[in-house]
């Protein structure tokens, strides 16, 4: 495939790639200056953005372009689905170098398209540029009814905590890819969750329309990091249960409480049920397993119960881009 020779170009590739649908999200889409968004009566709006960077979130030489395209979406759309949103458009700003503007580009485009239609979320513009690293940034919309978004900040002593899925995924996929030689196979059922998650945007409407959450949160960076931050919102503790943590099945038991408490990247969602409403959270959502781990209490601590062990505080081992 011939390289584009203007910015002109590629942003004709990128057109041509998301057809303009019929939907009533978008009032103008790609091709002006700006975009128009055409509000929903009885709706509130969400943003969200999120950078996604070769070297930090993804490697050139190992992970698959359809991959990067499906997960730069997916990781937004996680954010809309712990808001109990529905998506509605996204804004791409790219950076590229020319080495990366031919084959490369379409299949990026072709994993970026699928994760577009699957979440129904329509391309509405962005921008891009010439560099010698990609860089990637995702601006999403969506919105949610009025009074109906889901926040970290109504957890209460005594709800209890769930998770969706199972934890450590997509951490056991990277520690799997970086020890891989040659040829990548992104059929490797290991690898999965790491390339194409599935943000719980369903889960998340059916919390929110039934009011059925008291908190949530999608767990990017680990549950050792994001409980304490859901936790800090809403002014409480927790005490999780060693026992009911969803791990990795056949995993060594050490290792797999490890990859469950800090490995990020999982994008399920983490949230908090009153009492009262607890016989309404069934097993399993749409074939996603829903796992009670905990309770919020009082105390302004995260602390984690092990089998056999006395209660500890919970250390924060998930992803953090500023640790040393």
């Amino acid at each position: 495939m011939r390289t584009p020779s203007n910015e002109d170009t590629l942003l004709k590739r990128i057109a041509r790639a998301f057809p303009a649908s019929r939907s009533r999200a978008i009032a103008l889409g790609i091709g002006d200056d700006a975009a128009l968004l055409a509000p929903r009566p009885g709706r509130e709006t969400i943003l969200t953005c999120d950078w996604f960077l070769e070297g930090t979130h993804f490697l050139r030489d190992k992970h698959p372009a359809r991959a990067v395209g499906w997960k730069c979406l997916a990781r937004a759309m996680s954010d809309i689905a712990a808001m109990g949103g529905t998506p509605r458009c996204f804004l791409l700003s790219l950076a590229l170098p020319p080495s990366h503007t031919g084959p490369w580009l379409t299949e990026f485009l072709d994993g970026l398209r699928r994760a577009s239609r699957v979440y129904r979320c329509e391309l509405a513009g962005g921008d891009t540029t010439r560099r010698s690293e990609i860089l990637i940034s995702i601006t999403a919309v969506g919105d949610v009814a009025k009074r109906r978004a889901l926040l970290r900040s109504g957890a209460r002593p005594g709800d209890r905590i769930f998770v969706s899925g199972t934890l450590g995924e997509a951490e056991r996929g990277l520690r799997h890819l970086r020890k891989m030689r040659g040829a990548v196979k992104s059929s490797d059922p290991l690898l999965r969750k790491h390339f194409y998650p599935e943000p719980r945007v369903a889960l998340g409407q059916w919390l929110a329309g039934g009011r059925l959450a008291t908190a949530t949160m999608d767990l990017s960076d680990g549950l050792s990091s994001d409980l304490p931050r859901l936790c800090a919102a809403s002014a409480v503790g927790a005490r999780v249960d060693a026992v009911l943590l969803p791990l990795i099945p056949g995993a060594k038991k050490g290792e797999a409480m490890s990859l469950a408490l800090d490995g990020g990247d999982d994008y399920e969602l983490l949230f908090t049920v009153a009492p009262k409403n607890l016989h309404r959270i069934p097993d399993k959502f749409h074939k996603v397993c829903l796992h009670n781990i905990g309770v919020i209490t009082r105390e302004k601590e995260v602390r984690l119960h092990s089998e056999g062990e006395s209660i500890r505080s919970l250390r924060r081992g998930g992803w953090d881009p500023f640790r040393n």
